[in-house]
């Protein structure tokens, strides 16, 4: 099973970088304050339909790579996005996977809300 993702919008990364909250080494990302880092790739959270066409491919709501989008034939400009006649308003930024103890203590799509609150306590006693 692939682990949770985190989609990080280019603008708060920008603040993040100016704050020196983050650093950002190659395609690794370390948060400070957390300690977690997270293998990055070139994103985009499409957001809704810009053209009234539709949603042909399912994509509103969800994060693509840039890697994914190119195969699907997309362009992708600042908030923008044209993938055959339909057109997208989008995020752009980075997706991240969980490295190292990140990934080991990151919920997965199988934990219940106990088992998130239980790792909550356990982190908070």
């Amino acid at each position: 099973m692939r682990p949770n993702r985190v989609f990080f919008p280019q603008q708060l990364l920008d603040a993040w970088i100016a704050d020196e909250r983050v650093d950002l080494t190659g395609q690794n990302l370390l948060l400070r304050d957390e300690g977690r880092r997270y293998e990055i790739a070139e994103a985009v959270h499409v957001l809704r339909d810009a053209a009234g066409g539709g949603d042909a491919r399912k994509l509103l709501g969800k994060v693509k790579t840039r890697e994914q989008l190119t195969e699907l034939g997309a362009e992708v400009f600042e908030g923008s996005m044209i993938l055959d006649d339909d057109a997208y308003d989008v995020i752009p930024g980075f997706v991240g996977t969980p490295v190292g103890a990140a990934a080991e203590t990151a919920p997965n799509a199988e934990a219940g809300e106990e088992n998130l609150l239980a790792q909550f306590l356990l982190k908070s006693l």
